[in-house]
């Protein structure tokens, strides 16, 4: 078994997301620290399961107890057959599984004030109060960490004692704030001015240092200065004796080790909402009493008939992840879906080691495995009642033929375990049109939101969108970059425009040249250029040619074009207005020379001499010391910058340039080109092993060095490049809690707006916030107040078998009572569709067919039916949806809901 301990490496392909919130520095520390966990209910195994995926050094699981019926409804590795036997003991093989390097033991004796000295963390779960107080006032003597937890139903309790000499170093987790500053003034307290393409983000009260000073070097690294923020990009650095009109970077000094807020000794939380609302509702004691079955424990809260409404659901989980694990796991515990009902979760994706230390139902042995598939065997063997279906399928509107009409009406709701926005909204969109209920939630780091989405009542997710991310200028990344924030963009962009997008141009489907003539700029011609690279000039017959390849582009990207661009704007060039042209966010760049000697160097012709191969399906080789004799050997072109190069200083200017020169003359080289099956290269970034990271950390590094840039190591490059969300399994356990607390609600049938409970939680900090959900918002039309849940419902079919009329269907808005005239159809949308071509031309016709008959004498003959075309077995629509355009009775326009007309 690996271990952990002081001396003990960071195994990054498992730690990686929660090295991402953590830092190394805790991760040592969680390594050298010896947890005791007292009390193996469900509240402890809870506490066991994170702790033991965390990575500390040793767990010690202690319980006297053995496992009885009530301890079924949360404890999730103890089952039936473990029924009279001691909790520890049963649990402890099961959590020892979750991390191979933590030590899992099981301790079944009493807790001596000896036996207390081995730890640095002590964890009471289910204990007495004389218990607590006995070994709280030894732990504090002896500086031993102490947490003392319980719940009780709804109600739960937490207390922490840290012990007097206990420092926070990082009070918040956030990484440090950084701005460049265009000029700092000479009087005692500097004004710093900071360069205003963004907010500064720094507030009164804030430590600064300064780095990367040039001219005034006793400022790098000075002692923290304090500052006072006079706006958006001024601050006072108070002290500051200095005078300065060069660029300089400034960013707060947070510093060293302590890692978060603790809890302010106490903590309370309750989730009485929970209950039925209404007081007839409540469960009888009866209802309440023990079953002798795995619910007796959540029974005595919600009653038996609660228990028979869960066991009844059918839920659609989207995604088998992190929080989905989590959910599956609660689902099970509370036997949601243990009955008639069912639970489908679906997930595209396999397991990887680096899900295993968050997402625990999966194990070492499963990798590849897919994920659905894998998490629902595991729950099952937490409760073999529940009924549970694993799909392999991404949810869009590719997969509208498979989640249809019917399968989103016979749900009694759905829960998002998503990662990516785009997935969330369209799951939002289908449970609006479908009107079911969604639980959403979501974590970054220590951070989690829970969002409660009910029918009639609520906004839905899609109601309110954060703002876009700020993408980088396509001239910074290309010519003037300044963090290597932007030197891993320009990598990414690299490895994309080598190894995946040439290979994918140069199969030439039969629109690809059309689509590329219409991109703007000069961008048809650098798509043309590779294609044309790929296919003829840089076409190479094996290993050596790729080497070549590698050396050569080498020596474009990080000695040549850096020439260039300097032959462009040497170092001492001045603007129009006088101003150098290398100040403020420009960093002056300088030319490198190739060194077999550097590692730097070499990593990045192993990397891309090796990818290189992959495109074109030849052998690669690691050998690096053959690689540097082959190296020796290469004859690399002499390069002399030119004059008349025109490189673009904005994105404006990027976008206007014309290349129409040029592409006469490529566009039929590459037309005629032949044609090579290529291997595009998707990136990916945990693999390290595919000299993907390789060369994305080389290929930064390197640009970093040309402008001056700070590098960046692999863990940080991994981050950055790889667009990895922080996590920790710590806060996807409490995100998931909460949405089961709304679970409760929803399947109860709250109707009141205040029962339902919005949250957010940073654990860093720590902070708490909960709050209703936003109503919907209403509209008004003709007395009548309408929200994006309302919509009018036509059943085609009549009572007596027949279509509907036209007539039938505008006299229906008058029968109604909904006060509109001549609704006129502008647009169809047809939802939960596959269609034969020649329906697809009949709906066409039809509705030029019935614009036509609106308009004349006899237009109330017109059937509204689609099927006037075409049969209805040639039509696999049950629905069509219709968008309108109406006049009130005074003839003014006015918006109003959209049309469900039912075909069938």
């Amino acid at each position: 078994m690996a271990k952990n301990g002081n001396d003990a490496e960071i195994d990054e392909g498992l730690y990686s997301r929660q090295l991402y919130v953590l830092g190394h520095d805790a991760m040592k520390r969680m390594q050298s620290s010896n947890v005791l966990i007292s009390g193996l209910r469900g509240l402890g195994v809870e506490i066991a399961k994170n702790v033991i995926l965390g990575g500390v050094k040793t767990v010690t699981l202690h319980d006297q107890g053995v496992a009885e019926w009530n301890d079924l409804s949360s404890q999730f590795y103890l089952r039936e057959e473990d029924l009279g036997k001691n909790r520890a003991e049963v649990s402890q093989t099961r959590l020892a599984e979750l991390n191979s390097y933590v030590p899992v033991t099981a301790y079944t004796g009493e807790l001596t004030d000896d036996y207390l000295t081995d730890f640095q963390v002590v964890v009471l779960t289910s204990s007495t109060l004389d218990e607590q107080t006995r070994i709280g006032e030894f732990c504090h003597s002896k500086g031993i960490k102490l947490i003392i937890a319980d719940t009780r139903g709804l109600f739960g309790q937490l207390f922490c004692d840290f012990g007097e000499e206990m420092i926070v170093y990082d009070t918040n987790g956030e990484q440090p704030l950084s701005a460049m500053i265009s000029m700092i003034t000479k009087d005692g307290a500097g004004l710093v001015t900071c360069l205003d393409e963004a907010r500064h983000g720094f507030e009164s009260g804030d430590f600064v240092t300064f780095t990367e000073v040039q001219g005034m070097t006793e400022l790098n690294n000075c002692q923290p200065v304090e500052i006072k923020a006079l706006g958006c990009v001024c601050l006072c650095a108070l002290d500051l004796q200095c005078r300065s009109l060069i660029p300089v970077y400034l960013c707060i000094s947070q510093a060293c080790t302590g890692k978060f807020m603790p809890i302010m000794q106490w903590l309370y939380f309750d989730a009485l909402e929970c209950l039925p609302e209404a007081e007839e509702a409540a469960p009888t004691e009866e209802e309440c009493a023990p079953k002798s079955c795995r619910y007796d424990g959540q029974i005595a809260v919600f009653g038996s008939k609660m228990q028979e409404l869960l066991a009844k659901q059918r839920y659609f989980l989207v995604g088998a992840g992190a929080i989905g694990c989590e959910l599956l796991k609660n689902f099970a515990m509370m036997g949601l879906a243990s009955g008639e009902g069912e639970v489908i979760v679906t997930d595209m994706d396999t397991i990887e080691k680096s899900n295993l230390n968050r997402q625990f139902l999966f194990r070492p042995w499963d990798v590849t495995k897919m994920k659905s598939e894998t998490a629902a065997a595991a729950v099952k063997q937490m409760n073999p009642s529940v009924r549970i279906t694993g799909h392999q399928n991404r949810v869009g509107p590719d997969t509208e033929k498979v989640y249809d009409d019917d399968f989103f009406e016979s749900l009694d709701g759905v829960a998002n375990a998503l990662d990516n926005v785009d997935a969330r909204m369209y799951m939002d969109r289908r449970c609006v049109y479908y009107r079911k209920p969604l639980l959403e939630s979501g974590t970054l780091g220590t951070k989690g939101n829970v969002q409660v989405v009910i029918p009639f009542l609520t906004e839905s997710y899609s109601s309110s969108q954060d703002p876009p991310e700020k993408s980088i200028p396509i001239c910074t990344l290309k010519n003037f970059p300044n963090a290597i924030e932007h030197t891993l963009q320009w990598a990414r962009d690299e490895f994309e425009g080598l190894f995946k997008q040439p290979a994918e141009n140069a199969m030439q489907d039969p629109k690809f040249m059309e689509r590329t003539l219409k991109l703007p700029g000069a961008q048809p011609l650098e798509v043309l250029e590779a294609v044309y690279k790929s296919l003829v000039t840089d076409c190479p017959r094996g290993w050596d040619d790729c080497v070549t390849w590698a050396r050569n582009h080498w020596q474009c990207q990080y000695n040549n074009n850096i020439r260039q661009l300097l032959h462009n704007f040497p170092p001492d060039q001045l603007t129009s207005s006088g101003a150098p042209f290398w100040s403020g966010p420009k960093r002056c760049p300088h030319p490198l020379e190739f060194s077999t000697s550097n590692d730097l160097h070499m990593d990045y012709v192993l990397a891309g001499a090796n990818l290189y191969a992959q495109t074109y399906g030849l052998q690669g080789s690691t050998d690096r010391a053959a690689l540097a004799k082959l190296l020796q050997d290469i004859k690399v072109p002499e390069f002399t910058p030119k004059s008349g190069v025109k490189i673009h200083v904005s994105d404006q200017e990027l976008q206007s340039a014309n290349a129409s020169v040029e592409l006469k003359t490529l566009l039929p080289a590459v037309e005629a080109s032949n044609q090579f099956k290529l291997q595009a290269i998707d990136f990916e970034k945990d693999d390290d092993t595919n000299f993907h990271m390789d060369f994305i950390v080389a290929a930064s590094n390197l640009r970093a060095e040309n402008y001056d840039i700070p590098p960046a190591d692999r863990h940080k490059s991994k981050l950055i490049a790889g667009k990895i969300i922080p996590a920790i399994a710590t806060t996807t356990a409490a995100v998931v809690g909460l949405v089961c607390l709304e679970l409760l609600k929803i399947v109860q049938g709250h109707k009141k707006l205040e029962a339902y409970k919005n949250g957010f939680m940073n654990l860093a900090l720590p902070f708490f916030a909960f709050s209703e959900p936003i109503a919907a918002p209403k509209h008004k039309y003709y007395e009548i107040d309408w929200t994006l849940w309302d919509r009018f419902e036509v059943k085609g079919i009549q009572p007596s078998g027949e279509e509907m009329t036209l007539r039938q269907f505008l006299d229906y808005f008058k029968v109604c009572n909904y006060g509109v005239s001549n609704p006129f159809f502008m647009l169809v949308i047809v939802s939960s569709a596959e269609l034969s071509l020649s329906c697809t031309i009949c709906i066409f016709f039809f509705f030029f067919f019935f614009f036509y008959r609106m308009n004349t004498s006899w237009r109330s003959q017109c059937f509204l039916r689609v099927s006037l075309c075409f049969t209805p077995s040639s039509c696999l629509l049950p629905t069509l949806v219709f968008e309108l355009c109406c006049n009130d009775l005074t003839d003014e326009d006015v918006e109003v809901p959209y049309v469900r007309y039912t075909i069938r």
